[in-house]
């Protein structure tokens, strides 16, 4: 629910139903299915931003609406994170959502997965819940403790809940943060706000003395699953998660001031800091003295159309160059900005 109310308060292609059009291409780790789910009818893209919101928004009510409700409720959410799952990388988040799910069935809505028969374990239960049926035990100390314990825990969650409903009906709402110590409430919501382009920080290396000179060769490092050859197919990794890779799409959103870690990574790279290295799926100066300058450019990304030329070639996406991300950088330049900041010298630093 929290996720709902955020798209619909974040972002206005959620309430003009046009995120899908840029959701799969954009997302952090787009996989294979990611691509062709892009390239679908404008119709299909409306009704998945409809179908969001109607999961999100209102099949949550259908929890406090009897038995048979609560089950289709459990049916729906599953069967949407299981689509999410298709369609992109999200790491573990949507496999987690499943499990409170989970707790929709009960034993009549999970029967048909045992065997049944006179003597079975299930036609054991189905006896003792006859034979207790109307049936009210006294009530013992062990089950009063509980009963209280779980009052007080509901009475604290609303308590505590206050806060997050104003700020879910206020004008200025705040996303993705909490609001006690105990960070037990919070207004959580993944993709509040949709980006329309996506825009990639690729990392190259050049082992000429002179980064200037027209000549200088400049070799991509390979990355394990974000986009960065436009011929490698997008990675499937679901549930497992590649942080490094999440990080450099937050970090194409913004500059290197905003993100001074990635140059703490490059002064890794011209020290060919084994561990740095374990984290790319390429480094082209394997076998080879480590690069001389490492810089940063800044590339906008966008799937190639299928069937068009792009495709023909064998690229799932199509680049074209923004400009520097950061400037060409040596381990000698890197010296005082590493000290100022204390960070560890790799290498001959």
């Amino acid at each position: 629910l929290l996720g709902g109310l955020i798209k619909i308060r974040g972002d206005r292609c959620w309430r003009d139903l046009t995120c899908m059009d840029f959701h799969y291409e954009t997302q952090p780790v787009p996989n294979p299915a990611a691509y062709y789910l892009h390239h679908s009818p404008w119709w299909f893209h409306r009704f998945e931003t409809l179908s969001n919101h109607f999961i999100e928004l209102l099949v949550p009510f259908f929890l406090f609406l009897g038995r048979r409700a609560c089950v289709i409720h459990g049916v729906l959410q599953i069967l949407f994170q299981a689509v999410l799952i298709i369609s992109g990388n999200l790491s573990f988040l949507n496999w987690l959502t499943m499990v409170p799910s989970l707790a929709c069935f009960d034993d009549a809505t999970l029967g048909f997965l045992f065997p049944s028969g006179p003597g079975s374990l299930k036609d054991r239960v189905l006896q003792m819940q006859r034979d207790i049926r109307g049936a009210r035990p006294k009530p013992r100390f062990g089950s009063v403790v509980r009963h209280a314990a779980n009052v007080s825990l509901g009475v604290l969650l609303a308590w505590l809940s206050v806060p997050v409903v104003l700020n879910l009906l206020s004008s200025r709402q705040v996303m993705n943060t909490h609001f006690n110590s105990l960070h037990i409430v919070n207004t959580y919501g993944a993709f509040g706000s949709i980006t329309k382009e996506r825009a990639e920080v690729i990392l190259q290396g050049t082992a000429s003395s002179n980064a200037s000179a027209p000549d200088a060769v400049w070799e991509d490092y390979e990355f394990k699953c974000k986009p960065g050859d436009p011929s490698r197919r997008p990675c499937l990794i679901s549930p497992y998660h590649y942080r490094l890779d999440w990080l450099m799409w937050f970090a194409a959103f913004q500059t290197y001031e905003h993100n001074d870690w990635i140059i703490h990574l490059a002064g890794k790279l011209l020290a060919s800091d084994a561990e740095a290295l374990s984290l790319l799926a390429h480094n082209p100066f394997a076998g080879r003295p480590p690069p001389r300058w490492v810089r940063g450019e800044h590339y906008r990304y966008k799937f190639s159309r299928p069937g068009g030329r792009h495709a023909a070639e064998g690229k799932w996406w199509v680049r074209k160059r923004i400009g520097a991300y950061f400037p060409p950088l040596s381990l000698e330049e890197l010296r005082p900005y590493f000290r100022d900041r204390g960070w560890p010298l790799p290498g001959p630093l």
